[in-house]
């Protein structure tokens, strides 16, 4: 379980940046910038191993790859270089490319896990080597030295307490399917959790399912059995913990003949997702801010390369523990409900995607409507 302390994140990023200035000014070692010079455990031509789970979910080659890329040749002054792999939810192949890193002798790696228990192999040989392992977005089992995500146990409750709202007062007699992510994911449990918390004695969980491998294939299948089981018009909303189930959920209810889906939810804000909020198939997805995130987190690895511990420390002020370990140091990066009301104040205002892209022809009338401009 992990301990809470999102209250001081932002003043972890303030002492950090404060930090970084006291060690510019009085020590001529920064993090980047002109008129720096490196810090003697380790120089600006760092080299940051970068291991991500799957392409299904947009995020990671549109954002969190080429975020961290161009953070890292920020902070040390373009000499840095990140190596980039993506294992396409193979676990096995993650474990290779873990090796791979270790071999090339990279300084550090990020790895956002796709299995949290079997990564912990590599995670222990990257350790032996010296190398040190940030698990990013998921909590990685084994030695890992930090940990860097959203709050996940949030992102649930969100989800949850949207829902509940969504159904109105009546809602602890009304049914619902509960579409949950990937069994190997830790995340996917902490989602559930956080929704379970929200829902519970709220609504009447009809059916649940894990989503195996977060694929909306598989996501597709289960809520058309729960169409079967349940009842079309018995089911008066969805809990999916992510857009691409969302996606999934909502074609499975339109095979079916609904005039109108009823409330779904949804996780990551991907483009489709914000367009089906638009449109109104989809009730609504949590927003998170992957920019955040992922400078973080080469902030991190930077600092912890660099033997820059203040800054480290203060990056992360939080503290998780995962099965194997406890109060490992973290930062765990709040979240926020994204409907159709607020779509110009989050993904818009933040530069995920550019209203060009948003509204396209078929939903420029709807974004009119919405004062989305």
């Amino acid at each position: 379980m992990k301990t809470r302390n999102t209250g001081l994140r932002r003043t972890a990023i303030a002492v950090a940046s404060s930090a970084m200035a006291v060690t510019v000014s009085g020590c001529g070692l920064g993090i980047g910038g002109s008129g720096t010079s490196a810090s003697p455990t380790k120089g600006d031509d760092i080299k940051v191993g970068l291991l991500l789970p799957e392409k299904q979910n947009t995020r990671y080659d549109k954002f969190d790859y080429p975020i961290i890329r161009d953070q890292v040749l920020k902070l040390t002054e373009k000499k840095g270089d990140v190596v980039y792999l993506n294992a396409e939810q193979d676990a096995a192949k993650q474990l290779r490319q873990m090796q791979q890193m270790i071999d090339e002798k990279v300084d550090v790696i990020l790895v956002d896990a796709v299995d949290s228990v079997s990564i912990a192999k590599g995670v222990r040989k990257a350790k032996e080597a010296g190398i040190p392992v940030i698990a990013y977005d998921r909590l990685a089992q084994g030695p890992i030295d930090a940990y860097i995500s959203f709050d996940n146990e949030l992102v649930g409750e969100t989800q949850g307490k949207a829902l509940v709202g969504a159904l109105g007062v009546n809602s602890a007699s009304k049914k619902i399917i509960m579409m949950n992510g990937s069994l190997t994911d830790p995340n996917a449990a902490q989602f559930k959790a956080g929704a379970k918390s929200e829902l519970q004695d709220k609504v009447i969980i009809a059916a649940q399912y894990d989503t195996k491998d977060w694929d909306p294939v598989n996501a597709k299948a289960n809520m058309e059995k729960s169409i079967q089981a349940v009842g079309l018009s018995n089911i008066a909303g969805v809990y999916a913990a992510n857009d691409g189930i969302a996606g999934a959920v909502i074609d499975a209810f339109k095979a079916a003949g609904v005039s109108k889906v009823p409330p779904v939810t949804g996780q990551d804000s991907e483009l489709v997702a914000v367009q089906r909020i638009i449109k109104g198939d989809q009730y609504m997805s949590v927003y998170k801010s992957y920019p955040e995130e992922a400078n973080a987190a080469a902030e991190m690895a930077v600092a912890r390369v660099q033997g820059r511990s203040i800054e480290f420390d203060a990056l992360t002020r939080d503290k998780v523990d995962s099965p194997t370990n406890k109060s490992i140091p973290s930062q765990l990066v709040p979240v926020v409900a994204l409907t159709k009301d607020n779509i110009e104040n989050t993904v818009v205002q933040d530069g995920i995607y550019p209203v060009s892209k948003i509204c396209t022809t078929p939903y420029k009338a709807l974004c009119g409507q919405l004062g989305i401009k």
